[in-house]
C-alpha cells in the first residue's frame, strides 16, 4: 500500500471512539455475507489497557484474491455505499491486527499495521474447505480506555443495534440469518463499575417488523420518496430509543426525542429512509455531508412525523407535554411566542429553552441593527424591552428563592454573598456589567441608584470612598455599605447605607450587639467627614424573639408594616461631647423573613404585571 497509513489514520479519524473498531469490523463481516460473528474481548483489568486483546471471527467469504485486492487499495472501491477507509480506525487504537482468513481450501495470513505491505501476505493451501476469518487486535497503545462501557457486551449490543438496525431489518426481509455473539473476559473484575465477564447476543430473529408511514418532503426532495419505518413496543422496566437516518445500509443517529420525555417501559425505533440520502456521508462514514439548511429541514420533517406518531401511540406523552408547556409558560413567560410547539415535550427541556432564547436574541439584534425607527421597529422594541425586563425580574425571583432556602446551618457569608459577593466593590459606571451580582434591591429598589457599593470592607475603606482621603486605620468591618444620592453628579452630600447580617439562631446578646455596632459606626462616619454625608441608614437583619422585640420597644423603636417583623427608629446623634453638631440616622431592624418576603412581594408584583402583558401569547 503506497499511502502513508499513519497520516491517513490521523486525517480520516481525528476523533474516533473505541466502539468504532467493533462497528467497522462487524460491518465488514456482514458485508462478507457472514451468518455468525463472534467477538471476544479479554483484559486483565480496566486500568491495564496494554493487556486488552480483541478477536473477531466470522464465517464470511473471507479475503479472496478480489476482496484482498480491494482491502489493499485505500479509497479504491466499486460501490458508492463503501468508502474504503473504515479499517483505518483499527490503527487508531492498535499497533497491529493479525488476520487469518480461510476460503476455498486456501489460507491467507497477513498483518495490518502502519507499515502494511500486501506483498508480505502469505497464502498456503489447506485440506479443509471452510470459510473462516479471524482478526486479532493487539498492542493497544493509548494510555487508557475512555469508558468501561466501550468493552461491555451489554453496551456494545445496544450500539450495534443502533448502528445496524436498518441493515438487519433488510436482511430479515430477505430471509437471511445472522447471529452476533459478544463476550468479555475480565481476569480482575471491578464491581464498582459493574465491569465483569459478560456475554450477549444479537440475533436477526429478534428484529421487529416495522410499520411504515410516508413523509411529505417535496420541499426538500421533489423526486425522492421519504418514509419513516418505526416500531413502538412496551418492555417492562426498559427504555430504548433509536432515531436515525438510514444511508447506504447504516444508521446515522439523529437525536430528535429526549429520553426524559418518554415514559419508562418502551422500546422506540424510528428510521428515516430516502434515496435522497444515498452517498451523503463523508469518507470515514462518521459524518453526514448534507448542508446545514437541508439537515435542518430533514430534522424538522422527521421530528414532526415522529411527534405525530408518538401522540397517537403513547397517550401519556400528550399529558406530559401539557405539563411541560405549562411549566415553560410559568418559568419563562418572557419567551412565550418563541417556543416551538411541535418540539415541546420531545426534545430536551433545556434545548427548548435554548432555541427560544436564540430566537429572542436574534430579534434583539435585528432591532438594534435597524436603520431607522419605523412604527414596526418601535412596536417590536417595546415588546423586546418588556421581555428583557421580565427576564431580569425572573432572575431576581431565583435569588429570593435561594435566600428562602437558608436555615441555621448556613453562615452569614451565605446570605452576604447572595446580596453582593464578599470583598466586591461595585461602581455606578459598571451598573449593567454588575447587574446580576448586585442584589441591593433586596433591601429596597431605591438602592439601585448607588454610587458605590462596598461589600465586606473595613471602615477606613468606606471613608476613603467618601472623602478621597485616608482616615487612618479602622478595621471595624460592616457587612455591606452603599453610598448613593438622588443625583450623584450634582449632589455635594450623599446618603450612606450600612448593613449588618446576623445568621439564624444567635443569642439575644449578639443580636443587641448589632444595634450597638450600628450606632458606633454612625458616629465614626460623621466624625470622619461630617460635611459629606447628609444622612445614614442602618439595617440590622437579625432573628427575632419576644425578648428582643421587648428590648426594641423599650428602646423607642416603632413596629412597621411588613410581611414579618420590622422595627424602625430615627435618631439625632451628637458627634462628640464637645460638639453641638448632630447627625440624623435611621435604623431598621428586621427579621430575615421580613427581608426575604418583603422583597418577594415587591418582585412578585412586578412579575405579575409583566406576565399579564404576555398572557394572551401562546407557544407557537
Amino acid at each position: 500500500m503506497d499511502i502513508n497509513l499513519k497520516q491517513a489514520v490521523k486525517y480520516f479519524f481525528s476523533n474516533p471512539s473505541l466502539e468504532l473498531v467493533f462497528i467497522e469490523a462487524i460491518y465488514n463481516s456482514i458485508d462478507a455475507e457472514s451468518t455468525e460473528i463472534n467477538v471476544e474481548i479479554s483484559i486483565q483489568e480496566f486500568s491495564k489497557p496494554e493487556t486488552l486483546k480483541i478477536t473477531i471471527k466470522d464465517n464470511g467469504v473471507g479475503f479472496t484474491n478480489e476482496r484482498f485486492a480491494k482491502f489493499s487499495r485505500l479509497l479504491e472501491v466499486d460501490e458508492t455505499s463503501h468508502k474504503g477507509i473504515g479499517r483505518l480506525v483499527f490503527l487508531s487504537y492498535f499497533e497491529r491486527v493479525d488476520i487469518i482468513s480461510k476460503y476455498g481450501r486456501n489460507q491467507r495470513t497477513f498483518r495490518y499495521s502502519n507499515d502494511f505491505d500486501e506483498k508480505k501476505a502469505n497464502i498456503v493451501p489447506i485440506d479443509e474447505d471452510v470459510n473462516e476469518t479471524s482478526l486479532s487486535f493487539s498492542n493497544y497503545y493509548l494510555s487508557k480506555i475512555g469508558k468501561h462501557e466501550y468493552l461491555k457486551p451489554s453496551y456494545l449490543r445496544k450500539k450495534l443495534l443502533e448502528e445496524f438496525y436498518p441493515r438487519l431489518y433488510l436482511m430479515k426481509q430477505e430471509k437471511k440469518k445472522l447471529k452476533i455473539t459478544l463476550t468479555l473476559y475480565v481476569e480482575q473484575p471491578d464491581n464498582r463499575y459493574d465491569f465483569l465477564s459478560e456475554r450477549k447476543e444479537i440475533s436477526i430473529d429478534e428484529i421487529e417488523q416495522l410499520e411504515i408511514e410516508p413523509v411529505e418532503a417535496n420541499m426538500l426532495a421533489m423526486f425522492h420518496n421519504m418514509e419513516v419505518h418505526y416500531s413502538i413496543k412496551q418492555k417492562e422496566l426498559e427504555q430504548t430509543i433509536i432515531t436515525a437516518l438510514c444511508i447506504d445500509g447504516r444508521t446515522y443517529k439523529l437525536d430528535i426525542i429526549s429520553d426524559e420525555n418518554i415514559p419508562l417501559g418502551y422500546e422506540i425505533i424510528f428510521l428515516l429512509y430516502s434515496t435522497y440520502f444515498d452517498g451523503k456521508v463523508n469518507a470515514s462514514r462518521q459524518e453526514l455531508t448534507l448542508n446545514d439548511a437541508d439537515l435542518k429541514l430533514v430534522r424538522k420533517l422527521f421530528q414532526t412525523k415522529v411527534a405525530e406518531i408518538l401522540k397517537l401511540k403513547i397517550p401519556a406523552i400528550v399529558e406530559n407535554n401539557e405539563k411541560t408547556k405549562e411549566s415553560l409558560i410559568n418559568t419563562y413567560p418572557h419567551l412565550l411566542g418563541y417556543f416551538e410547539k411541535d418540539t415541546i415535550g420531545f426534545i430536551k427541556r433545556e434545548d427548548s429553552i435554548r432555541k427560544a432564547q436564540e430566537k429572542f436574541f436574534k430579534d434583539q439584534r435585528d432591532v438594534l441593527d435597524a436603520n431607522g425607527l419605523s412604527e414596526e421597529v418601535y412596536e417590536k422594541s417595546l415588546e423586546l424591552s418588556s421581555r428583557a425586563l421580565t427576564e431580569y425580574i425572573l432572575y431576581r425571583q431565583l435569588i429570593i428563592n435561594k435566600i428562602k432556602s437558608i436555615d441555621r446551618t448556613n453562615s452569614e457569608a451565605d446570605i452576604h454573598n447572595l446580596i453582593v459577593p464578599k470583598g466586591k466593590t461595585l461602581h455606578k459606571s459598571d451598573f449593567m456589567n454588575d447587574l446580576y451580582s448586585n442584589n441591593a434591591w433586596l433591601l429596597d429598589d431605591k438602592y439601585m441608584t448607588y454610587n458605590t457599593i462596598l461589600s465586606d470592607k473595613v471602615m477606613s475603606d468606606i471613608v476613603k470612598k467618601l472623602t478621597d482621603e485616608d482616615a487612618g486605620k479602622d478595621n471595624s468591618e460592616p457587612d455591606l455599605a452603599l453610598i448613593f444620592s438622588n443625583d450623584p453628579a450634582n449632589t455635594l452630600k450623599v446618603d450612606v447605607v450600612v448593613v449588618e447580617l446576623k445568621k439564624r439562631g444567635i443569642k439575644l446578646e449578639e443580636t443587641v450587639t448589632a444595634i450597638t455596632q450600628l450606632k458606633k459606626r454612625a458616629t465614626k462616619l460623621m466624625n470622619y467627614y461630617p460635611h459629606k454625608i447628609q444622612r445614614i441608614w442602618f439595617y440590622a437583619i437579625v432573628e427575632f424573639s419576644d425578648e428582643f422585640k421587648l428590648y426594641l420597644e423599650n428602646d423607642r423603636f416603632t413596629s412597621l408594616f411588613s410581611t414579618d417583623t420590622m422595627y424602625y427608629r430615627e435618631d439625632e446623634m451628637k458627634l462628640s461631647l464637645s460638639s453641638t453638631d448632630k447627625c440624623n440616622i435611621g435604623i431598621y431592624v428586621l427579621s430575615l423573613d421580613a427581608f426575604i418576603n418583603d422583597a418577594d412581594v415587591r418582585n412578585s408584583t412586578f412579575l405579575s404585571i409583566l406576565k399579564e402583558n404576555f398572557k394572551n401569547r401562546d407557544i407557537e
